[in-house]
């Protein structure tokens, strides 16, 4: 059976071999020429996986990496998705951070996120809610209702296809750039629905599958939210037990842990590197310099003033233990390596040891580590730019709760209904003063590095 298969599929192979079974129906040949395509076709290429059983019925396909930075200066983006997207977590930390630490862009940002919401139904509304505010890039989370929490399903694969497509066009027919975000995963047991997690996760890992070949094939960026989601979660309940649930006590809605993952997955995507500046200072030569938007206010005997235009992302206070807490978000995805990188260089340093004193804070590093340079939103729990940061964070978080009522419960209630217009210039008017309080609130902060040596090597310093 076996040696006549192979004899089969090689026949199929070879035009030579092929002209001469003209015995065999035409049907048949085409069938065999086609095995063979399929027989010969490389392996599709994978996401590495954990080595633990759980994973053994994933495929996921690799994610293509980031082409370079996707935002544009003064792009107006659009963060559209479900009640996780309505949740305003994840879509607040996005607005935030592009507010704060990169505020040389200049994005602003409109949250689109509805409760139970599928692609069918924002492909409904999408021309009044958002397309009307010409959105210049958008990013897309669905695929959590949309699978409807059972086990794949072929059909239903198709009209979610269908549906992201008809958005993605939509979109692309506007001018509107398009990040095509993959749904999340589930955890252990969602209430509603009898169907294993392992089940609801192998769909959901399916429509991911889906996203990405459906932003390829459209030439639109891909977000892989679902892998993160998954494996960052199995990672997290290995650490820190099995309460820690990235997906959320109900399984289907993250806590900040897993908002941090979700937003990490979008700005990947966009093309942030997170490079937020670097201050160089030079101990011999008692002198100073700083990179990207900070200047030196003074240096004199190791003490660096600076003004810095451009901000860190500051966590509050959190346990890593904590499924609710940022900073354990920010530790699974090792957020500050690679998106909130602002570093302190310290060249020909005397020392052996330093405390660095930063704000309220002190931490000591040897010389070796000072002149490879501290990344201080990773050092430091409590920094200088904390009040101003919390006071942009509370604005961004006032101005996304009023987007939700703006669209919801005004464009879709009994006033949008009976003048659509009217209600939008209305709105408009109570969102702009909200909008700009977040402006007014991002102001230039004034803060100082402190150096004590506490051991001397009775050297030149670092050459």
């Amino acid at each position: 059976m076996g040696r006549a298969f192979f004899f089969v599929l090689e026949s199929a192979r070879s035009p030579a071999i092929l002209s001469r079974l003209t015995f065999l129906p035409m049907r048949f040949l085409w069938c065999l020429a086609v095995t063979a395509c399929w027989w010969t076709a490389p392996a599709q290429v994978l996401e590495s996986r954990p080595a633990d059983p759980a994973f053994a019925r994933f495929q996921p396909l690799k994610a293509p990496e980031p082409k370079g930075l996707l935002l544009q200066p003064g792009d107006r983006l659009a963060i559209i998705g479900d009640s996780i997207t309505e949740q305003r977590l994840y879509s607040r930390l996005m607005e935030t951070y592009l507010t704060v630490c990169r505020p040389d862009l200049r994005v602003t940002v409109r949250q689109y996120g509805w409760s139970g919401e599928t692609a069918e139904g924002f492909k409904g509304r999408m021309a009044q809610d958002c397309l009307r505010f010409q959105p210049t890039i958008a990013t897309t989370c669905y695929g959590m209702n949309d699978h409807r929490y059972m086990p794949f399903d072929a059909a239903n694969g198709q009209w979610y296809r269908d549906n992201q497509q008809a958005i993605i066009r939509a979109f692309k027919q506007a001018g509107t750039r398009v990040v095509l975000g993959s749904p999340g995963c589930v955890g252990p047991k969602v209430p509603w629905s009898k169907a294993s997690a392992e089940d609801m996760n192998l769909n959901l890992c399916e429509l991911r599958n889906l996203d990405l070949k459906l932003a390829q094939e459209e030439g639109v960026t891909f977000a892989d939210v679902f892998w993160p989601m998954l494996t960052l979660g199995w990672q997290a309940s290995q650490q820190y037990g099995t309460n820690f649930l990235l997906a959320g006590k109900d399984s289907v809605h993250p806590g900040w842990s897993g908002q941090v993952v979700m937003a990490t997955a979008f700005l990947q995507a966009l093309g942030l590197d997170g490079d937020l500046g670097t201050f160089t200072v030079d101990l011999r030569g008692n002198s100073a310099r700083a990179q990207g938007q900070h200047e030196v206010v003074s240096f004199q005997d190791g003490r660096l003033t600076l003004r810095s235009r451009q901000y860190p992302y500051c966590a509050p206070p959190g346990e890593l233990s904590d499924d609710n807490s940022v900073r354990a978000g920010l530790a699974l995805t090792k957020f500050n390596d690679r998106f909130n990188r602002l570093r302190l260089v310290v060249e020909n340093a005397p020392a052996d040891r330093y405390r660095l004193t930063w704000g309220k804070e002190s931490k000591e590093f040897t010389a070796a580590q000072l002149k490879a340079g501290i990344n201080l939103p990773a050092e430091f729990v409590v920094t200088p730019f904390d009040a101003a940061f919390n006071q942009v964070d509370e604005a961004v978080g006032r101005k996304q709760a009023y987007e939700t009522r703006q669209i919801k419960t005004l464009f879709h209630g009994e006033e949008g209904k009976t003048d659509i217009e009217a209600t939008v210039a209305l709105t408009e008017r109570t969102r702009a003063p909200l909008a700009q309080a977040i402006q007014d609130r991002f102001q230039p902060v004034t803060h100082t590095l402190e150096l004590t040596p506490l051991s001397s090597r009775g050297g030149t310093g670092d050459q």
